[in-house]
C-alpha cells in the first residue's frame, strides 16, 4: 500500500503544479491579446465548463473500475494542452484551449480523489488532507519555479513546453504504483454518473462549492490584482500565488492531525473565518506585501475544506467514485 500511496501522492502533486504553472502567466495573456478585465473573465469560465463536462463521465468510469487508466491518461493529455493558452493567437483559441484543459483536470480530479478516499479507507485513518497537501505543494512548486523563470527572462510558451514535458515524464513514473483497474470491468453493469442526492451530499457540495468559488478567484485574479491594483512586479505577483499554494499545503499536511483532535466542524469554522480575512486583506491595505499576506491567509484557510468535503462523500452508498463526481462537479460550478 506504500508504493500506491506514493503514486496518489504523485498524482495530486502533478495535477497541482499544472495551475501553479500557467496561473502566473495570465496576465501575460490578457496583455498579448489585449484582453479586457470581462474579456479575460469569459474566457476563464473555460476550465470550469471544460471540467463540468468532463466529471459527467468520470463517476462512471471509476465506478466501474477504470480509475487507475483515467488518472494516468488525463494527466498525459493535461501536460500536452498546458502550453496552449499561453501560444493562443486569438480570444477563440484561448477558451477552446482553456476548455479543454479544464476537461483533462477536472477528469483527473475525480480519479485521483477515488483512489486517495480508498486508500484512506484501506489504511484506516485519515489521508485525504495530506494528498490535498501535495496538490498544493505541486501549486507552490510550479509558481515559485515560474516567478524565477519570469526574472530570468524569456517567453512563456517554452517555459510551459518543458515543464509540460518534465511533469508528464515524471507523473506517468511516480503513478505506476496505482491500485489496477478491476479487470472484470467491462462485464459489470454501469455505475451511476453521480451518488443520489441526500441532504448530507448537498451540504457538502455547497463546503466545496464556497471553496472552489474563492480559490478560483486566488487562483485567477490574484496576479492580475497584485500587477494592477497593487502595482507590483511580475515576479512578486507570482509569488503572492506560491504564497497562497504554500499556505494551502501547509494547512492541508496539518489538517487530517487537526481534524482529529478538534473535530472537523470546529476545523471548517476556524478554517471560514481565516479565509474570509486573508481575502478582505489585500483589498483594504493596499499594498503588495499586504497582498502576498493576504492571500496566504486565504490559501491556509481554505485549505481543509475541499479535503473533508471529499472524504465524506467518498463514503457516499453509490461508491467512492460517484460521490466524489458529485460533490467535485457541484464544487466546479464555482469556478463559474
Amino acid at each position: 500500500m506504500r508504493r500506491a500511496r506514493v503514486a496518489v501522492a504523485a498524482a495530486f502533486f502533478v495535477h497541482g503544479a499544472m495551475p501553479g504553472f500557467w496561473a502566473p502567466r495570465i496576465p501575460y495573456i490578457k496583455a498579448n491579446l489585449g484582453l479586457g478585465e470581462g474579456a479575460l473573465g469569459l474566457a476563464l469560465l473555460g476550465p470550469a465548463v471544460g471540467a463540468l463536462g468532463a466529471m459527467l463521465l468520470t463517476g462512471a468510469i471509476i465506478a466501474r473500475g477504470g480509475g487507475r487508466t483515467v488518472v494516468r491518461l488525463t494527466l498525459v493529455a493535461s501536460c500536452v494542452v498546458l502550453p496552449l493558452p499561453v501560444m493562443a493567437p486569438s480570444f477563440a483559441w484561448l477558451v477552446a484551449s482553456l476548455v479543454l484543459l479544464g476537461a483533462c483536470l477536472g477528469a483527473m480530479d475525480v480519479a485521483m480523489n477515488a483512489h486517495g478516499v480508498g486508500l484512506q479507507h484501506d489504511y484506516g485513518r485519515p489521508l485525504i488532507s495530506s494528498f490535498h497537501g501535495m496538490w498544493s505543494l505541486g501549486g507552490f512548486a510550479g509558481a515559485l519555479i515560474t516567478a524565477g523563470l519570469i526574472q530570468l527572462g524569456g517567453g512563456p510558451a517554452p517555459h510551459l513546453v518543458g515543464a509540460a514535458l518534465v511533469l508528464a515524464i515524471a507523473g506517468l513514473v511516480l503513478t505506476r504504483g496505482l491500485i489496477g483497474d478491476d479487470p472484470n470491468a467491462d462485464d459489470s453493469p454501469p455505475g451511476p454518473r453521480f451518488a443520489r442526492p441526500t441532504m448530507g451530499l448537498a451540504l457538502l457540495a455547497g463546503l466545496a462549492f464556497c471553496a472552489v468559488f474563492a480559490e478560483g478567484a486566488a487562483h485567477d485574479w490574484s496576479a492580475v490584482y497584485m500587477r494592477e491594483s497593487l502595482l507590483a512586479s511580475e515576479a512578486v505577483a507570482a509569488g503572492a500565488y506560491a504564497t497562497f499554494s504554500l499556505a494551502m499545503a501547509a494547512g492541508r499536511f496539518s489538517g487530517d492531525r487537526l481534524a482529529l483532535r478538534i473535530g472537523p466542524v470546529p476545523l471548517l469554522r476556524a478554517c471560514g473565518v481565516l479565509a474570509a480575512v486573508g481575502l478582505a486583506f489585500p483589498l483594504l491595505v493596499t499594498r503588495p506585501w499586504a497582498g502576498v499576506v493576504g492571500f496566504g491567509c486565504l490559501g491556509a484557510g481554505l485549505s481543509c475544506v475541499v479535503p473533508l468535503a471529499f472524504g465524506a462523500a467518498g463514503r457516499a452508498e453509490a461508491g467512492a467514485g460517484p460521490g466524489i463526481a458529485s460533490v467535485a462537479t457541484a464544487s466546479y460550478t464555482g469556478l463559474l
